[in-house]
């Protein structure tokens, strides 16, 4: 029986392992005994089922006693906490703070991250959706969008979708509130939402019938929308609005979801919309308007989509070579709805989280190296206690407790920095995706900020913990005032202050490279000023103006007020302005006198349509020939102005003034006039495009951007000029007022909060880090305090105390800038996507960043080695 026997107290001592520590060292030997004779008497008595009956009620013993005994060492280690936090109200503070950016910082940024990256899509099969691209790389043109014809071909070609839908978008005015309204609107497919996934909050989505050719127009309202301008009414379903000349029925309201591509008002099947529904526009292989999405069949993947629709394309080619030369290379791009969703703010949010992480790592050597310090002043009580009977690892509890007791608090504040910070964010990532509505605190951040908090207290806590393992008997035979401290104490919190000068040297160069593109981007020459310039959309009713001429007299009659007004120096209409390129033109054409060659790729070039004061009230310089004038008017010569790039890679070094070209196949022919200069149209970080301009008076459109250059401060004349709008036409709305400085600083904002937030970031690590570098300097002089004393006593200057003291806490910096260097070299390539015109490697910013944290560090380091300065040796030594 002895091998059983032994067996069963190996099993028992295992068992018992499941309560305290300490429980066990009072009663696991009594345990062991009493547990050993009942197993042997239960043996002898009832056999087996004895046995078995004893090991069961030990088991459940052994699992109902563990939870309380851990609860009671839980509560009398967490009170011991807390009177020793309340004794160090300074420390408790300091690391409470220190602990609560750092987490707060990861929480905040990985709610975003959350919510834009790993979340499915709020779709049904939201894994499944897919974008679709027509591209033409040789001919210049990638995502280019699809005509009626196409998205037919496709839909009934393809064999990996069970569903293919269309999207464009368009204003239109709204009639029926209380003043006219211009609304964003989606043109879908009757199955658009149902594709999706998407089920209205009210009422229905549409369905076949109602994009039957005559059916009765209807709507659907965005969430947003119905919030904004019905404060969320449900009445609204089954009410009447008049858009085009037509009765629009409201049949539902959409959920909360992220729009994508763009974000509308109001949604209309596609039969509704006046431009998509003409017979001419919808028989036109080359009238290309619509966006196209598909949801793949359960099983397909991206890539197997991706060559099926490929298939299609190449039908395409040979059914219709005029419209596909080979020579265009012309196939589909196809990618999933979630990685187009996401992969603008993808590096971005990264890059960030990686900064907040780091943040935290500089925020938990910080605090280790305050417990270290608290260490030094609580070895007498950690010997009494040890001399008492309190093991090693009851000590290394007690002290891990409260270093969990720190991080949990500090947790609790960082999700109120969390929280506080929410709206910001969500304006910040609203700049990247349309997921941006989905940020909240939600349990899976909770369930983060705790990790993060228990993580910390493991960081913070374990080095303490186990620096108080040393032998500190000795401090009970010193028992002097002055405490001593272990070589391997010392050299554990210089490597923590390495390791915090290190990273803050990391944050500071992302933060640096961030802050010299920004600086490079706003210095960026745009190609015009946009000091005191107003804009507006004006969105004409298609019913109203319906021919050219009467939009052409609309935009002239308001134009000619609108300069007739006090303030205004000059006003000019265009389909688009810079840096807000909703809209893009493109298009091939041919040049007179160079004879096309059946498959050669046509030259392709940007159309802008703008009237004739455009150049002067933007002050886009024109370099040769003439801007517009009233004169380029129907009946005249059709005449266009090209911009420099244009004129280069299509005329070379020939003067392209008077040349012709045609953008119709050779139908009519338009003359060049003008050179003007380049503008970068879609960012001030892109390069400008080939541009042609032609008049507006010659190509009269329904949507133009109102462009009007002022004497005084842009918005306050916008009033005026809405009311003179209303004058012309009182049914006309105006949308999007704004001044033209605040749409260029909108186009940087993203990298502007970018940079602010990587900026921060790296100040606080740079703040947090010159703090530690002080407090370690600072208690190294208060315990060599009897040394500094001895040496002065023995003829050491003050000066050289100074700098020796200096030197010794330079040189942990130096050495932690030294490996900072070389994280940052490696790291920094990860920025490459983010910076303009600046290399991660840049040599400007290492040096600049070095010089910033080097001062920092010496003045951290002087206010200690100035106090070391001044010891008097006599009293230094009197009281050693």
């Amino acid at each position: 029986m002895a091998a059983p026997d032994s067996r069963a107290i190996r099993i028992y001592r295992a068992l018992l392992r499941l309560l305290p520590f300490d429980f066990r060292s009072d009663f696991g030997p009594e345990m062991e005994t009493v547990f050993h004779e009942q197993h042997k008497e239960a043996g002898r008595r009832n056999g087996a089922p004895g046995v078995l009956r004893l090991w069961w009620e030990t088991i459940v013993g052994i699992f109902r006693t563990a939870p309380g005994e851990h609860l009671a060492m839980f509560r009398q280690d967490a009170g011991f906490a807390l009177r020793m936090m309340r004794k160090s109200p300074g420390f408790t503070l300091a690391a409470i703070l220190t602990l609560g950016l750092g987490i707060g910082a990861n929480s905040a940024i990985f709610s975003v991250v959350d919510a834009v990256l790993l979340k499915p899509l709020p779709y049904e099969h939201g894994e499944r959706l897919v974008t679709l691209q027509q591209q033409a790389p040789r001919a210049g043109m990638l995502n280019q969008p699809f005509s009626v014809a196409e998205i037919n071909d496709y839909r009934a070609q393809s064999h990996s979708l069970d569903g293919l839908v269309e999207y464009h978008n368009m204003n239109f005015i709204l009639l029926g509130r209380s003043e006219p309204e211009r609304v964003e609107t989606g043109v879908v497919s009757w199955n658009y939402f149902d594709v999706f996934g998407v089920k209205p909050l009210f009422g229905r989505a549409f369905r076949p019938e109602d994009e039957q050719p005559g059916a009765p127009a209807v709507l659907m309202l965005s969430y947003e929308y119905w919030i904004r301008s019905f404060g969320g009414d449900p009445t609204v379903v089954n009410k009447t609005f008049t858009m085009n000349d037509k009765l629009h029925k409201v049949v539902g309201i959409l959920p909360p979801v992220p729009q994508y591509p763009d974000e509308n008002d109001v949604y209309m099947p596609t039969t509704a919309c006046p431009f998509r529904s003409r017979p001419a526009f919808i028989a036109n292989r080359q009238s290309r308007m619509m966006q196209a999405f598909g949801r793949m069949k359960p099983g397909v993947s991206v890539s197997q989509a991706r060559a099926d629709l490929n298939g299609v394309a190449a039908n395409l080619q040979k059914a219709y070579p005029k419209d596909y030369p080979p020579a265009i290379d012309y196939s589909i791009a196809t990618s999933s709805l979630e990685e187009e969703l996401t992969h603008n703010a993808r590096p971005t949010m990264l890059v960030l989280l990686g900064a907040a992480g780091f943040v935290l790592l500089i925020a938990c050597a910080n605090v280790a190296n305050l417990n270290l310090s608290r260490m030094v002043r609580r070895e007498r009580e950690l010997a009494v206690r040890a001399a008492l009977g309190a093991g090693r690892v009851r000590m290394f509890r007690q002290l891990l407790t409260e270093s969990s007791l720190l991080a949990l608090i500090g947790g609790g504040l960082g999700l109120l920095f969390s929280w506080g910070a929410l709206n910001l964010l969500v304006s910040f990532a609203a700049r990247f995706t349309p997921r941006a509505r989905e940020i909240h605190l939600d349990a899976t951040v909770l369930l983060f900020t705790f990790a993060v908090a228990v993580l910390t207290s493991l960081l913070s806590g374990t080095a303490p913990a186990l620096a108080a393992r040393e032998t500190v008997v000795g401090s009970l035979k010193e028992g002097g005032a002055q405490s001593t401290i272990g070589r391997g104490r010392k050299r554990m919190r210089s490597l923590l202050i390495v390791a915090q000068v290190a990273v803050s040297f990391l944050l500071l160069i992302g933060a640096g490279l961030m802050l010299r593109s920004f600086a490079k981007l706003q210095h960026v020459d745009p190609g015009f000023q946009a000091e005191n310039v107003l804009t507006m959309q004006i969105g004409l009713d298609f019913t109203k103006y319906n021919n050219n001429d009467k939009q052409r007299a609309f935009f002239e009659t308001f134009l000619d007020k609108i300069e007739a007004q006090s303030g205004v120096k000059s006003a000019a209409a265009s389909m688009m302005i810079p840096l807000n390129g909703n809209m893009r033109m493109t298009g091939d054409f041919e040049i007179e006198g160079q004879t096309p060659v059946s498959g050669q790729v046509h030259p392709v070039s940007d159309f802008r349509v703008v009237s004739e004061g455009y150049f002067e009230t933007l002050h886009i310089p024109v370099l040769e020939g003439r801007a517009f004038t009233r004169a380029d008017r129907p009946g005249a010569p059709d005449a266009a102005i090209v911009n420099r790039s244009a004129a280069r890679h299509y005329w070379g070094k020939q003067d392209p003034i008077g040349k012709r070209f045609s953008a119709d196949g050779g139908k009519s022919w338009i003359q060049i006039v003008g050179v003007a200069g380049d503008v970068r149209q879609y960012g001030l970080d892109k390069a400008p495009v080939d541009e042609i301009y032609v008049a507006l008076a010659q190509s009269p459109f329904l949507d133009a951007v109102l462009t009007i250059k002022t004497t005084a401060e842009p918005m306050s004349i916008a009033r005026g000029i809405i009311e003179l709008l209303h004058a012309v036409d009182p049914n006309q709305p105006a949308a999007r007022v704004r001044s033209l400085e605040q749409i260029r600083a909108e186009s940087v904002e993203a990298p502007r909060l970018t940079t602010n937030l990587l900026g921060l970031f790296a100040l606080l690590a740079l703040a947090i880090a010159a703090t530690g570098i002080g407090g370690v300097m600072a208690l190294a002089v208060g315990q060599r305090r009897h040394e500094i004393g001895v040496r002065m006593a023995i003829g050491a200057h003050p000066g050289e105390i100074l700098r020796m003291i200096l030197g010794q806490g330079m040189a942990l910096a130096l050495i932690g800038v030294a490996l900072g260097v070389f994280g940052a070299l490696w790291l920094t390539r990860l920025l490459q996507q983010l910076l303009f015109e600046v290399t991660p490697n840049d040599p400007l910013t290492y040096i600049g960043v070095a010089v910033v944290l080097g001062l920092a560090a010496l003045v951290a380091c002087y206010v200690p080695a100035r106090r070391a300065a001044r010891v008097d040796p006599i009293i230094a030594l009197r009281v050693e």
